[in-house]
């Protein structure tokens, strides 16, 4: 079989994304998937996104991690994925598309994508480490010399450790300024840190505000693959109205022989 698949990028997390509103993909090969992300046998990418027709919205998104499982909410993949569809010339400015954890929102201006996440009612708050779900499990722990932190050993160690066989994704963070912060991402499905994580982002800037570590109701987050901003609105403890902006970007396009 062959395959048409487009590649894009939102600050360094990137996807294998694929047209499916034919119906064509062979959705339950799990090993198809793993391969074509695979970064020696296959296209490679830190997960694979089909757009697919859905009779609420403009579009529907269906995610896969790279180890070939489906999988929960990815920020910056839906920002990537609203990039190719308004490639694609199914959308304008603005949609609205169906995910895996409901309807989403979003606007694209040149690159620049601006994608309404869940809200978040509950946050809990540990000792060492904040736990809260946007849409994925995320854990977020404040620590000392993130550059030289070794993300992937402490991950991974947390990710089953903590979290047992389901998992959750953990995310290490180091404030700047007042409402600047640093953040290094170990992403389960994948199980390595990855440039960016788009749902870790977004949980970072809301437990750092819950935290009372910024009192800022939009958070800059520097990731290793670029810069994301983070808005949202309080009340009550309850968090709404929450924005992902960044870049997503398409880096090529191509065939594979599957």
């Amino acid at each position: 079989m062959k395959l048409q698949f487009f590649k894009y990028q939102g600050t360094g997390n990137d996807f294998v994304i694929i047209d499916n509103r034919q119906d064509t993909f062979p959705k339950n090969n799990t090993k198809l998937v793993a391969q074509l992300c695979d970064r020696r046998f296959g296209v490679g990418a830190d997960g694979l996104i089909l757009l697919e027709n859905d009779k609420m919205s403009d579009f529907k998104m269906v995610y896969y991690n790279a180890d070939g499982g489906e999988s929960t909410m990815c920020g910056n993949g839906g920002r990537c994925l609203v990039a190719f569809a308004h490639y694609l010339g199914i959308i304008g400015g603005k949609t609205t598309f169906t995910a895996v954890d409901g309807l989403h929102e979003a606007t694209i201006e040149g690159d620049l994508v601006n994608l309404k996440m869940v809200d978040v009612e509950e946050i809990r708050e540990k000792p060492a480490y904040t736990f809260l779900d946007t849409g994925s499990p995320h854990h977020v722990q404040l620590v000392e010399g993130l550059q030289k932190f070794d993300v992937h050993k402490e991950g991974a160690k947390l990710r089953y450790g903590l979290y047992g066989k389901a998992g959750s994704n953990i995310n290490f963070v180091e404030q700047q300024n007042a409402d600047t912060f640093q953040v290094r991402t170990y992403e389960r499905g994948v199980e390595d840190e990855t440039y960016s994580c788009g749902t870790g982002v977004t949980a970072v800037a809301v437990a750092m505000h819950k935290l009372g570590k910024t009192i800022a109701k939009t958070v800059k987050i520097n990731t290793p693959g670029g810069d994301l901003s983070i808005s949202f609105e309080q009340n009550n403890g309850n968090y709404t109205n929450i924005y992902l902006k960044g870049p997503a970007i398409l880096v090529y396009k191509g065939e594979i022989e599957c």
